[in-house]
């Protein structure tokens, strides 16, 4: 089956490489305040010429407001150039994270199933985290690699934001614990058991349809039915081990590390699979669901998610 063009991952990655790097130098030199008109109107160009982005994003916001029955979840004037500037505003976190500007210490961590003691303790096999598009997931992943008892491995499929990655290279990101979940064959998969049995955790986006094939679940989000992908739990089924939630969003000067338990062990047999894929996608649409609501403007899908097409 071929990839749409309107697919996320066919999107091409905006914005010039030396002129992110060169953003970047800028606010290491002299601070983010100063910069802040220069983000404005990057934001600005970004926002006036992203038409289908500023479409998904009102439907986003729609459809969140609806859902929760409160009109006053966004801003009353400009809402989504609002949810662009934070965008942009978690963008420079990410390379704050690297840069060790955000510590321990600026986690407020909401945690009822005590996931986060197993998860800087790394004993016993490894655990899969599912992720999402909001706020900021490198806030986790930079942590990870200062602290040597966090062994957390990341499945991303970066190809489209080239560019923007090699920025946070340059900010002190590593490469060392990302593997591209475009490519997980049979010996990918054989050394992602191996992390497994090694006591390694793996982080993955449980909210990106895949790049091929139609291995997606239809649940419901925000009141109205969405494709999830069923490859965090295939994965978790097939590795025979517990999968949790992890989100992580901004809330004011500190960052909300949100984990949840979803299964202790996803089984299933030929007949069941289905049903418990489902199952485990809509806990999983249900958490992300809720802290949309705590954190709004930080869901970060510049695409038409509702549709299945895209």
């Amino acid at each position: 089956m071929s990839v749409p063009e309107t697919h996320w991952a066919r999107r091409p990655e905006r914005g010039s490489g030396w002129l992110m790097r060169l953003t970047a130098r800028a606010i290491r030199l002299l601070g983010r305040r100063p910069l802040t008109p220069l983000v404005q109107l990057i934001v600005l160009y970004f926002y006036a010429t992203g038409r289908q982005s500023r479409q998904a994003i009102a439907q986003y916001q729609q459809r969140l407001a609806a859902y929760n029955r409160r009109d006053d979840l966004f801003p009353a004037r400009l809402a989504v150039y609002r949810q662009y500037l934070m965008f942009a505003e978690i963008l420079l976190d990410k390379l704050d994270a690297w840069r060790g500007k955000i510590t321990p210490d600026h986690l407020d961590i909401d945690d009822p199933d005590g996931v986060h003691a197993k998860l800087i303790g790394s004993q016993g096999r490894g655990q899969i985290l599912v992720c999402a598009h909001i706020g900021n997931l490198e806030v986790c992943r930079a942590l990870a690699e200062h602290n040597r008892a966090m062994r957390l491995t990341v499945l991303v499929h970066s190809h489209n934001a080239v560019r923007f990655n090699q920025v946070l290279t340059d900010a002190g990101a590593s490469s060392l614990n990302l593997v591209q979940v475009s490519t997980l064959d049979a010996g990918a998969m054989l050394e992602l058991s191996q992390r497994i049995e090694r006591g390694e955790w793996l982080a993955i986006a449980g909210d990106r349809i895949p790049l091929t094939g139609n291995r997606t679940i239809p649940v419901d989000f925000l009141g109205a039915q969405a494709p999830l992908p069923q490859g965090p739990w295939l994965l978790a089924g097939l590795l025979r081990c517990p999968v949790n939630v992890l989100l992580c969003t901004r809330q004011g000067k500190h960052y909300r590390l949100t984990l949840r338990r979803l299964s202790d062990s996803v089984t299933w047999t030929r007949n069941s699979r289905e049903n418990e894929i489902r199952r485990c996608a809509q806990r999983y649409a249900d958490t992300l669901a809720e802290v949309c609501r705590q954190a709004p403007l930080q869901w970060f899908n510049f695409y038409p998610f509702w549709n299945h097409h895209a």
